[in-house]
């Protein structure tokens, strides 16, 4: 039977991770493809124990909800987002299944069809998606290891008149890099200047691997009511409750809400009770101690390895936080190519195409530290060497 779907529909692609692990899953693959936390530092008790507490004290736990979520929750994201120097009140928070949800909520009650989107090229695959679903049209803007290049942002910014401005400047996904603070303050300029507003998503802010080095949220900057932000559990709890928030201006936050009322009601009850449990009665900031100490000896073992390999040509950026290492190779090398040739040797990565809005660098690609024990690195990146050296003795 053909079947009648939406205009809209030609504006959805698969995401290319997602596509990658089902594959791997299907064999005996040392994987550094996926984003994934490590299993073994989820806090399976203390999750038990909110769970339970949750259920079992509050009959709200298995009720419908509050749209904008539960208000415990809301304050206590209050408190934390004002240690980090993000002043604002509860009634400016919206839960939601996750930041992937934040993204998709904004997107929906802010673009038009055609509307333009800048950010930095490459970025965070699944929030292209989410643009492109809404036929927007993403323009990619310079950037170096310091964050976008100001002079093009500004140029861009004259010549194409965006609605928004997509960010993730903290440990990013895929490059892992991070902004200044001169570029953090001059990208509030120009948004003050040319009245734009600033999308910043900041999953991974929390995992730095130096205590005496945590650059500053652009939101915590903020004075205009500029920067919506959005940041979530999943990296440092468990990604399996699926909740995130996202904090703004308020007119924008009523608008989302009402949009989330149209797609889901509210943010599952049951997780966000727990999640109120678990803030209170868990030590929160010594777990995600932990989760810093342990995938900052990853890193090490992945850096150093990368480090051994005698490769011409071979870059990459060494993370202060986060998830992922960002790797250049020779410009004959397409890693699209080469992650068939991976996976017959046993390992897995990301090809770097995907992540960009244009003009990709097929030669580029993601590793991610997190989710491997050290020995299971040690193994996996001789097995990625070794089809890398094979491939640049080839050419």
């Amino acid at each position: 039977m053909k079947y009648g779907f939406s205009e809209r529909v030609k504006y959805l692609k698969s995401s290319a991770v997602r596509d990658i692990l089902k594959i791997i899953n299907e064999g005996n693959i040392i994987s550094f493809a996926g984003g994934l936390p490590e299993e073994k530092l989820f806090p399976v008790e203390a999750v038990d124990k909110a769970f339970h507490k949750a259920i079992t004290t509050n009959k709200k736990a298995l009720q419908y909800g509050e749209t904008e979520g539960v208000p415990e929750l809301k304050q206590l994201l209050a408190e934390r987002m004002k240690q980090k120097g993000l002043h604002r009140s509860p009634d400016d928070i919206l839960i939601t299944s996750g930041s992937q949800q934040a993204i998709d909520l904004f997107s929906r009650v802010m673009f038009n069809k055609g509307d333009v989107i800048l950010t930095e090229n490459p970025t965070y695959l699944a929030a292209l998606q989410v643009f492109e679903s809404y036929e927007t049209n993403v323009i990619a803007v310079d950037s170096d290891e310091d964050g976008m290049v100001i002079a093009d942002l500004e140029a861009k910014i004259e010549k194409y008149k965006p609605k928004c401005i997509y960010v993730v400047p903290t440990y990013s996904n895929p490059t892992g890099k991070v902004w200044s603070l001169e570029r953090r303050k001059r990208l509030l300029e120009l948004a003050k200047k040319y009245h734009v507003v600033i999308f910043e998503d900041d999953p991974y802010g929390e995992l730095q691997f130096d205590d005496n080095e945590q650059p500053p949220a652009i939101a915590s900057l903020d004075t205009n009511g500029l920067v919506l932000y959005t940041s979530t559990f999943s990296k440092t709890v468990v990604p399996a409750v699926r909740i995130g928030w996202i904090v703004g201006p308020h007119q924008i936050i009523r608008i989302m809400a009402q949009a989330k009322q149209a797609t889901d009601l509210h943010t599952n009850s049951i997780g966000q009770y727990a999640l109120v449990h678990l803030l209170r009665d868990f030590d929160i900031e010594g777990h995600i101690q932990t989760i810093r100490r342990t995938y900052y000896e990853r890193m090490l073992v992945m850096k150093r390895l990368l480090e051994s390999a005698d490769i011409d040509g071979l870059e990459y950026i060494v993370p202060k936080g986060g998830m992922f290492f960002w790797v250049k190779l020779p410009e004959h090398v397409n890693t699209t190519e080469l992650l068939k040739e991976a996976v017959d040797e046993g390992v897995a990565f990301v090809p770097g195409a995907p992540f960009y809005v244009s003009n990709p660098e097929q030669n580029t690609l993601r590793l991610n530290f997190t989710n491997a024990e050290p020995s299971l690195i040690e193994e996996g990146m001789k097995r990625f060497l070794k089809v890398l050296e094979a491939t640049t003795v080839q050419a």
